[in-house]
């Protein structure tokens, strides 16, 4: 499986999970999740701006960036809903493998990660709140692509 001009760890992960059978899946995303470390006070405190809020995710997560001197950034994450297992885990993922990558890789990241991450029976409403936190990252990247003019 090729995943090209998307950050290379992402990458890797994703070739990672293509051999998970659905338990060792499972098993892997609960442990991202138990690694999950919410945005620290220096850069949010609650209760948190609605603009940050992911729109369609049900386990009220909210995104922010930081620009970063090498032009990339580093994203940060919340996730209100102590059950909010998935979101906690894609938020431990994206931080592992895109905080710091370059913009236009950030960009060039499918939608269909999420399914390649959380294989394809996510539910719809799920699938939804975990697109949305990719989408809101992509709109700091696109954002930032802005200022810098690229």
């Amino acid at each position: 499986m090729t995943h090209e001009g998307i950050p290379q760890p992402l990458a890797d992960l994703l070739d990672e999970f293509s051999f998970l059978e659905r338990g060792e899946r499972v098993d892997y995303l609960i442990e991202y999740a138990d690694q999950f470390e919410p945005v620290p006070e220096r850069v949010a405190v609650r209760p948190f701006p609605e603009e940050r809020r992911v729109k369609r995710c049900e386990s009220q997560a909210y995104v922010w960036a930081e620009d970063t001197d090498d032009g990339a950034q580093k994203y940060w994450f919340a996730v209100e809903n102590p059950q909010g297992i998935s979101a906690m885990s894609f938020c431990a993922i994206l931080d592992d493998t895109i905080s710091g990558a370059s913009l236009d890789e950030v960009l060039r990241i499918p939608g269909d990660v999420v399914f390649d991450i959380y294989g394809r029976e996510v539910s719809m409403g799920k699938g939804e709140g975990l697109l949305g936190i990719l989408t809101s990252v992509q709109a700091f990247a696109r954002e930032a692509t802005g200022r810098q003019g690229v």
